[in-house]
C-alpha cells in the first residue's frame, strides 16, 4: 500500500522530524496540528494545519482538533470497498494513509508531586486516541505509528519499496497501537479510581488495570505438564529480576526465574559483600564478608546438599577466584546472577555451556506493589520494606547483647525476611548455620533449623537466632536454647510475651524485639 497522505500530531517529538523529512523525500503530503505543524514549518517542510483542511480551526483550547468527518472518514474508509471510495470521493474527501500520533502526556503529568485533577484531566487526550484507534481498525489501508523507535525501520521499508508498506507492517503496527491505547486508557482509570470522593489519592485503586510485556515463551511452568511465559511489567523497578541480561547458558526455565528473583532480592538488601543460594524459593545459605569469595565459601558451608542444583546470588562482581572456587568444589548450580563478571571470569563459567548466567544492575529500589493471583482474584499489597537496624532493637530480657551479637542478630534478621514461614535462622559471624522455612509450627521449624546446622557440622553454640514472628509458646526457646544458642530476634507482640522472655531469662538468652514481623508465604 503507497503512502500518500500522512497525518502528524505528537506530544513526544523525538525523532519527528527526521521521520518527516524521510515522508516528504517519498513524496507524501504533510497534515499536522499546533505545536508538530509549528514544527515541521520550522524545519522548511511543506504542511498544511488541520483546520486549514477541514476549514474548522482549532477551538475549546484546542479541545476539537482533528475530530471531523473530513479526518476521520479518510482514516476509515475502506479503499477495497467500491461504496466507501464512492463516498468519500462525493464529498472530496482524500485518503489520509499514514497516522502518527501519541498522545498527551498524562502519566508523566500525574507524576508530578502537588498536580490537581483539573490538570491532570486537562492531559487527557481524546482526538489523539480516536485517530490512532480508527488507523489501527483500518490496517488495511492505513499505516499508524505510535512508537518513535519504529520511525527509522518504516522509513526504510518505504525506501526499499517505492513508498509502500507492506499489510504485515500495517497489521504489527496496528497491534502495537491498540496497546497504546488500551495502556494510555488503563493509566487513566488507575489514577481516578484511586481518588477518593473528594479528590484526595488513595493507596489502591477501585479499579485495577496492569500492562505486561511477554519476554520470552518458557519450556514449560513449575511442572512439564503445565504451560508458561515469563512477562515484564511495563513500568517494572529498576534493578529487579526482569532486567537480567542472559550472557550464556540453557533458557530459563519458570522455577529458574522465581529462585532466581528471591535470591536477588535477598543479597542485594545487603552492603557488605554477600553471597545468597536458594533452593526452591528459600535461602539455603547466606553470608557477608569482606570478599565475595569468602562470603560464597561460607554460603556453601550452611547447607551444600540443598546447594546442589540451587540458585546462587551476589552483589558485587563476580571474579576468577570465586568461579574456581565453585568449580573446586563441583558445585552444580542452575542460575549465576550478579551485577557484574570480570572476563577471567566469563572465559571460565564458558566452559559450563549450561550454566544460566544473568547480568542485572544493583539498584535498591522497591516494587510499587506486590501481587498474587487467587482463585477469581489478585492480593495485591505494598511491599516489605523493612530492613531492620540497630535502632529498631529493644533488649526485653536481663541479658543485653554484645555488640557482635547484635551485628549477627540484624544479619540473621534479614535473612528471615526471605525464608518462607514459619522461618527460624540460626547464624553466626556473618553466615547462616541452619535454616528452618515453611513449617506449619514455629517449634518445627527451630528443631529443623537446629538439625540442618548439625547435620553440616557448623557448632551452633554461642549462635544467634532469628524468627520471622513471635514464639507464641515458650517451647521454641527452650528447643534453641538446648541447641546452644545464646541471643534471639524476633518481633514480639504474642499474648506470652512474658512467658517467652521468662524463659530466655532462665536459660540465660539474650533476646530483643523489633516490632515489625516478616511473614512470606
Amino acid at each position: 500500500m503507497k503512502i500518500r497522505q500522512a497525518l502528524i500530531s505528537l506530544s513526544n517529538k523525538t525523532g519527528a522530524r527526521e521521520f518527516a523529512l524521510g515522508l516528504v523525500a517519498q513524496g507524501v503530503t504533510l497534515l499536522s496540528t499546533g505545536g508538530t505543524a509549528k514544527m515541521l514549518r520550522e524545519a522548511g517542510l511543506p504542511v498544511t494545519e488541520v483546520g486549514d483542511y477541514t476549514g474548522f480551526p482549532e477551538m475549546l483550547d484546542g479541545r476539537v482538533k482533528t475530530l471531523h468527518p473530513k479526518v476521520h472518514a479518510g482514516i476509515l474508509a475502506r479503499r477495497d470497498l467500491p461504496e466507501h471510495v464512492q463516498t468519500i470521493a462525493q464529498h472530496a474527501i482524500p485518503t489520509i494513509d499514514l497516522v502518527c500520533v501519541n498522545l498527551y502526556p498524562f502519566r508523566e503529568t500525574v507524576a508530578r508531586p502537588g498536580v490537581t485533577l483539573d490538570e491532570a484531566i486537562e492531559n487527557i487526550d481524546i482526538g489523539g486516541p480516536a485517530m490512532v484507534r480508527s488507523a489501527a481498525k483500518n490496517y488495511g489501508g492505513v499505516a499508524v505509528v505510535t512508537d518513535p523507535d519504529d520511525y527509522p525501520a518504516l522509513l526504510a521499508e518505504l525506501a526499499a519499496n517505492a513508498g509502500s508498506l507492506s499489510l504485515e507492517t500495517r497489521f504489527a503496527l496496528a497491534k502495537k497501537a491498540f496497546v497504546h491505547t488500551a495502556r494510555y486508557d488503563a493509566a487513566i482509570a488507575n489514577w481516578l479510581t484511586a481518588l477518593d470522593e473528594g479528590g484526595q489519592p488513595q493507596q489502591f485503586p477501585e479499579h485495577l488495570q496492569l500492562a505486561f510485556d511477554r519476554v520470552e515463551t518458557l519450556r514449560y511452568g513449575e511442572n512439564p505438564h503445565q504451560q508458561a511465559s515469563f512477562y515484564r511489567d511495563q513500568w517494572h523497578t529498576a534493578g529487579a529480576i526482569a532486567d537480567y541480561r542472559q550472557l550464556q547458558g540453557k533458557e530459563l526455565s519458570y522455577n529458574n526465574i522465581a529462585d532466581a528473583d528471591a535470591a536477588w532480592e535477598c543479597v542485594k538488601t545487603f552492603d557488605a559483600p554477600a553471597c545468597v543460594i536458594v533452593k526452591h524459593a528459600n535461602p539455603c545459605g547466606v553470608a557477608i564478608d569482606d570478599r565475595l569469595l569468602s562470603a560464597y565459601e561460607k554460603a556453601f558451608q550452611t547447607d551444600s546438599t540443598s546447594a546442589f542444583g540451587g540458585i546462587i546470588a551476589f552483589n558485587g562482581t563476580v571474579d576468577v577466584d570465586v568461579v574456581a572456587a565453585m568449580n573446586a568444589r563441583k558445585h552444580f548450580v542452575e542460575v549465576l546472577l550478579a551485577p557484574g563478571f570480570t572476563p577471567a571470569a566469563r572465559e571460565l563459567l564458558a566452559a559450563k555451556q549450561n550454566l544460566r548466567v544473568l547480568e542485572l544492575p544493583l539498584a535498591r529500589a522497591h516494587h510499587a506493589c506486590e501481587m498474587k493471583r487467587v482463585g477469581g482474584g489478585l492480593l495485591v499489597q505494598t511491599p516489605d520494606r523493612f530492613n531492620v537496624q540497630a535502632a529498631n532493637l529493644r533488649v526485653v530480657t536481663q541479658l543485653a547483647p554484645t555488640a557482635e551479637q547484635i551485628a549477627d542478630l540484624l544479619f540473621a534478621y534479614r535473612v528471615a525476611k526471605f525464608v518462607k514461614s514459619n522461618a527460624i535462622v540460626f547464624c553466626a559471624r556473618g553466615m547462616t548455620l541452619g535454616v528452618g522455612a515453611g513449617q506449619m509450627s514455629r517449634v518445627d521449624s527451630t528443631r529443623i533449623a537446629a538439625s540442618k546446622a548439625a547435620s553440616a557440622g557448623l557448632e551452633v553454640r554461642g549462635s544467634c537466632v532469628a524468627s520471622d514472628a513471635f514464639f507464641p509458646f515458650r517451647d521454641g526457646i527452650d528447643v534453641l536454647a538446648e541447641a546452644g544458642a545464646t541471643a534471639v530476634i524476633q518481633p514480639g507482640g504474642s499474648l506470652r510475651d512474658e512467658e517467652v522472655i521468662a524463659a530466655a531469662n532462665e536459660h540465660g538468652l539474650t533476646m530483643v524485639f523489633t516490632g515489625t514481623r516478616h511473614f512470606r508465604h
